[in-house]
């Protein structure tokens, strides 16, 4: 694949949304929170559930309270019995490395990655989005909009995660403000013009999109 395509997509989205600064959280252990709350839901219902820790939001207080209590705080966010169990497990993989986003960094990234993928409740994505936006890792992340998003440009999208993962990776540079924000650039434009039903007039992307063909 010309990876010259994926680059252009890139400077449009730039010139149109700037950017970004995702992920949206006021510490990398909220950034892990939102990603694993954020499964299944819209994001406002994740702002609802993380307002309701008022200002307690911590790996300590986590591990401290009972699931019962963590299920009555996480609620708004939908599929509470399971992410609750779900975070009490993502606040015990970041308890080995005593809560410290600079020790996590230091370890293989590779072996990071796996270390979270098996953790309960921690599919690729998720997993993604903690390295990316909380540790602050190269690696990109992939979602529905973003395979939405290939497929209504012309590509011939894989059907595994890192395949496709591995199309940004091997034809982008790695640096992590890029991946960030071009990621976020995929949301913020599926959430604008690239819907399950298209709008197309003023996407920056209309004069390349098959879709508009």
């Amino acid at each position: 694949m010309d990876g010259s395509i994926l680059n252009e997509i890139y400077t449009r989205f730039e010139q149109r949304y700037g950017n970004l600064n995702w992920w949206p959280g006021e510490t990398p252990y909220e950034v892990m929170v939102g990603a694993v709350l954020t499964q299944n839901t819209a994001w406002t219902n994740v702002e609802k559930a993380i307002a309701n820790f008022e200002g307690r939001l911590s790996p300590e207080f986590v591990e401290g309270i009972s699931t019962e209590e963590l299920v009555d705080i996480i609620r708004p966010a939908g599929f509470f019995n399971q992410k609750a169990g779900y975070l009490k497990a993502v606040t015990q993989w970041f308890k080995q490395y005593r809560y410290c986003v600079d020790t996590a960094r230091q370890r293989d990234f590779a072996e990071l990655r796996n270390e979270l993928l098996a953790v309960r409740g921690v599919g690729r994505e998720t997993a993604d989005s903690i390295l990316l936006y909380a540790l602050n890792l190269p690696t990109f992340v992939i979602d529905a909009y973003t395979v939405r998003l290939l497929t209504r440009l012309g590509f011939d999208v894989p059907k595994k995660y890192d395949d496709v993962k591995a199309l940004f990776e091997t034809n982008l540079l790695r640096e992590v403000g890029l991946f960030n924000n071009y990621h976020a650039c995929i949301v913020i434009n599926a959430k604008e013009h690239c819907r399950a039903k298209p709008i197309c007039e003023g996407c920056p992307l209309v004069e390349i999109c098959k879709q508009n063909i």
